[in-house]
């Protein structure tokens, strides 16, 4: 601290701020040895219950569910959790209960949490002037606006920098520095421009302050009290969680993270997060711009309620960390629950809707009469969830003369060098090679196959920066049909991240024509994935 204090008064900034936020000390919280006999006795899972017992209706989950199959939303699971007690549960078909998901922005809101963790430890206060943290690393000259942003003002998303700048932040090593040389027009605190790069300082603070990453931060402090395993965060070039996207967590996570922020910061009667920072966190700080041509009622629209602390306010006086295609931890402390959802669509808005409409309607203030019968149609239906196979044939006149046989691809930016296809009666081997080896990937005819795959250019990702080394395996399900006689599509989920390919394999005579287009480049009217289309023929 006193290091900080001398280059302050270098900078000319003074030492306002400095002092420990009055939230240390507000209410205390879990010590190391107070967590140990915790994680003796957590236990697992969030315990189970029937809707109706915990005042939730059977038949108005399965009307959100059947909503869910007529809309345009691809979910992939989803968690209700009622009076501290998971009351409907589901995953469709191929992604499962134990698989991480990747979470894109709603990393931010369990960044946010480090942060709190960190405040209350006395290691830095909302207060703190960003600059003080990296000496080392700004720009020649500070301006007036730099100097006087705030940890507060990476928060919440108002920095002052315009345009946004995480696009190009990431194809630098140093992204501390890039972010520091960034312009910064308007007065921190004036205005919101989301910044998923500010949420990425807010990583970098935590680590500079506690001396580990952030994930390594919270699995102490967070984690391990909630029973959350296996949890995994993408880092930037110098080892830093990339903290506005990159974490990977199961759907039970989410919901175990939403209920620990609804139980104000307790679990299992400790104090692992303090109610004073819950209550900070959660609570409007800044109002988003109003669009200029709304297509709803101000009032009516999830992304015009408040940004507080890396979560937002919703409709309903719920609040949420949300994150891109329809990832959610949605908090109704009215309603006493929690729903957790993982999924890949274009509206999300349209995702809160149905919601809104279906599950808030369902929860009543007391008790409902035991009813058998809908518990039993519910749960037949969220054990036949499965998302779409491919449509067509399971076979072809080709696939016989094709079957085995190898193909040299043209020269591509991928590097493919060659390919193969080997047919079965329920199963297609998919093949695409280049000079540091194959990558074979097991299609099922009628089903999923399960497999990984490090093939170049998968998976899909909408933010390059903290993306695995090549050649990191990715776990996947494949599922393949003919479209037509001479046309084969196959379609790989990677199933632990929102995102697939839709793979068009033509055949023409000894030539081959392999077209991929993943589901984010599918989302836009005129479609175009970065990949080659590549083109071969059959060696003969």
């Amino acid at each position: 601290m006193t290091n900080r204090r001398i280059f302050l008064k270098k900078v000319g900034l003074g030492t306002t701020g400095l002092g420990l936020m009055s939230l240390a000390a507000a209410r205390p919280i879990a010590t190391q040895g107070e967590r140990a006999p915790l994680l003796a006795k957590a236990g697992g899972g969030l315990p189970r219950s029937t809707p109706e017992s915990q005042g939730v209706s059977s038949e108005g989950i399965l009307e959100f569910v059947n909503a869910i199959g007529r809309s345009r939303h691809e979910f992939h699971s989803f968690m209700v959790v009622r009076h501290g007690k998971v009351v409907a549960e589901g995953w469709w078909s191929p992604y499962r209960a134990e698989f991480n998901h990747a979470m894109y922005s709603l990393s931010k809101s369990f960044t946010s949490t480090a942060v709190g963790l960190a405040i209350a430890e006395g290691k830095l206060t909302v207060e703190d002037r960003v600059v003080t943290f990296f000496p080392e690393e700004l720009p020649e000259k500070v301006s007036e606006n730099l100097a006087a942003l705030r940890v507060k003002h990476l928060l919440t998303m108002s920095a002052g920098q315009d345009p946004e700048p995480t696009w190009e932040i990431v194809k630098h090593k140093n992204w501390v520095k890039a972010f520091l040389a960034w312009p910064f027009p308007h007065p921190p605190g004036s205005v919101f421009l989301y910044n998923s790069s500010a949420t990425y300082m807010l990583s970098a603070i935590v680590q500079k302050v506690t001396g580990q990453k952030v994930v390594d931060y919270l699995a102490p402090r967070l984690f391990e009290p909630l029973d959350i395993p296996g949890v995994t965060w993408e880092t930037c070039p110098r080892g830093i969680n990339t903290g506005g996207w990159g974490l990977n967590i199961r759907t039970e996570g989410l919901a175990k993270f939403g209920q620990l922020y609804l139980q104000k910061g307790a679990w299992k009667g400790l104090q692992l997060l303090p109610a004073k920072w819950v209550e900070q966190a959660t609570t409007f700080k800044i109002q988003q711009p109003y669009p200029a041509h709304p297509s709803r009622p101000n009032s009516e629209n999830d992304w015009l309620q408040g940004y507080c602390y890396q979560f937002w306010r919703c409709t309903h006086r719920a609040f949420r960390g949300d994150g891109a295609f329809g990832q959610y931890t949605i908090v109704m402390p009215e309603k006493d629950a929690v729903v957790a959802i993982t999924s890949e669509t274009s509206d999300m808005q349209g995702e809160l809707d149905l919601v809104w409409k279906h599950l808030l309607t369902a929860m009543k203030d007391e008790p409902l009469p035991p009813n058998p019968e809908g518990q039993a149609r519910l749960r037949q239906a969220l054990a036949s969830l499965v998302l779409p196979l491919p449509a067509g044939n399971p076979s072809s006149p080709l696939a016989g003369r094709l079957s085995g046989r190898r193909f040299r691809m043209d020269e591509n930016t991928l590097g493919i060098r060659g390919g193969q296809f080997t047919f079965h009666k329920d199963a297609c081997l998919f093949m695409l090679a280049d000079a540091r080896g194959e990558y074979p990937i097991t299609c099922g005819i009628g089903h999923w196959a399960p497999g990984q795959t490090a093939l170049p250019g998968t998976p899909p990702r909408l933010v390059s920066g903290g993306a695995p080394k090549p050649g990191t395996p990715s776990r996947i399900a494949s599922a393949a049909a003919w479209k037509e006689g001479d046309t084969l599509s196959i379609l790989i989920r990677y199933c632990e991240t929102p995102h697939h390919d839709n793979v068009t394999c033509r055949f023409n005579g000894n030539e081959l024509e392999i077209q991929f287009i993943n589901s984010m480049a599918a989302m836009s009217p005129h479609p175009n994935d970065p990949r080659p289309v590549l083109k071969g023929q059959l060696l003969t």
